[in-house]
């Protein structure tokens, strides 16, 4: 069981795929630090031994921002637009899409489950 970043990696899986189960890796950054590593790509990551892993491990923390870090960096990032009152920050404090998606219908994941309005009552005559 290989444990990097304290996040327990597949054993079945290719090495580039069990990477990327890292937060802030993707597949082009688990390419990158196995080449840097040595290690073959198709190469499982119960094949991997003491060294290999230690290798990985050093070049991840060396190179790398990864899970927590990277986690409260980019909160941090969220935070300071909301607070210098940009067009993204107000749309993140509003729970509205950023990037110019529409919001008459979609977005829903975004706005969260719809809240039902009731409609405008007729007066009686």
């Amino acid at each position: 069981m290989a444990r990097i970043s304290g996040v327990d990696l597949p054993k079945n899986k290719r090495g580039v795929i069990g990477l990327t189960y890292i937060f802030g890796v993707g597949k082009t950054s688990a390419g990158k630090i196995l080449d840097k590593a040595g290690i073959d790509h198709n190469k499982k990551v119960n094949q991997w031994n003491d060294d290999e892993i230690v290798m990985i491990r050093r070049i991840i923390a060396d190179d790398f921002k990864v899970e927590g870090a990277l986690r409260s960096e980019i909160q941090l990032n969220i935070k300071r637009l909301m607070d210098i009152g940009c067009y993204r920050g107000l749309r993140h404090r509003k729970g509205l899409p950023l990037r110019g998606q529409r919001t008459k219908t979609n977005s829903r994941t975004r706005k969260g489950k719809r809240k039902t309005v009731a409609g405008k009552k007729k007066a009686p005559k």
